[in-house]
């Protein structure tokens, strides 16, 4: 069999993406990179606001949801149906984290984390899964973490829902890739999103990056490249992976 001719340029041109947590951060970043190769972006967020703001940026059309709640998330992939006709990737990048002592986490900061970063997960997977599975093809990208691989302190829900993250997106990929739909995972260390700098800027993220073969944390830049790969056609016999963008942290 003649294998199939590359565009190492990664184009995503006539493709239509969903990005959830797109309002800022890395799903900001991974909206801006789809956008830049080619394709058209549903930016995706609780927050509307940040979601347009996103989306005016990128050219692409901002929509509201809370990933938590199945109702929410119908009617936003309704939405962007819509309005783009179809949706060829789907990004998973909403998330929120709560640190605590395990003893000490409170039991509506695990149920929530788990409810947005898990639950939500699967509920969009499946909203836009569904309508992947019947045309036959698509590309779902999951935002795991390296504290889905090594148990970090203070991490005690963080840590349980995004190895259940890895965990989903290994048993999606099995289930639909022989349907056309291919799914990974992407595992960053801190990326330096504005969050990223307010929770570890000074001693304690020092102490941390001496944590990291490459001695620094990520951009999210960076993590973007990663996902505009994995959305690419010359990702198609990626399927099932975890890709670490750690620095080599968990390798020690």
């Amino acid at each position: 069999m003649t294998a199939p001719s590359l565009d190492l340029t990664f184009s995503l041109a006539g493709k239509v993406a969903l990005v959830t947590g797109g309002g800022s951060g890395i799903g900001a970043a991974i909206a801006a990179a789809y956008a830049h190769k080619g394709a058209a972006v549903a930016v995706v967020d609780l927050n509307l606001a940040a979601a347009m703001r996103t989306a005016d940026a990128v050219g692409g059309r901002a929509f509201q949801c809370d990933v938590a709640d199945p109702a929410s998330v119908e009617a936003a992939v309704t939405a962007v149906v819509e309005a783009f006709g179809r949706v060829d990737l789907l990004v998973n990048s909403a998330g929120i984290v709560a640190l605590a002592p395990a003893e000490e986490l409170p039991f509506d900061a695990w149920q929530r984390t788990l409810s947005v970063n898990l639950t939500g997960t699967f509920v969009v997977s499946q909203a836009v899964g569904r309508r992947m599975l019947a045309a036959g093809k698509g590309t779902i990208v999951n935002l795991a973490s390296q504290a889905g691989s090594v148990a970090l302190d203070q991490h005690a829900a963080y840590c349980a829902s995004k190895f259940g993250v890895i965990g989903l997106t290994k048993v999606l990929a099995s289930e639909w890739a022989g349907r056309g739909v291919t799914v990974n995972s992407i595992s960053p260390t801190v990326v330096l999103t504005e969050l990223g700098h307010q929770a570890w800027d000074g001693p304690k993220g020092d102490a941390l990056k001496q944590l990291i073969p490459v001695g620094r944390f990520a951009e999210p830049e960076e993590i973007a490249a990663v996902a505009v790969f994995l959305a690419s056609d010359e990702a198609a016999m990626v399927n099932g992976a975890d890709l670490l963008v750690d620095g080599g942290y968990t390798i020690r």
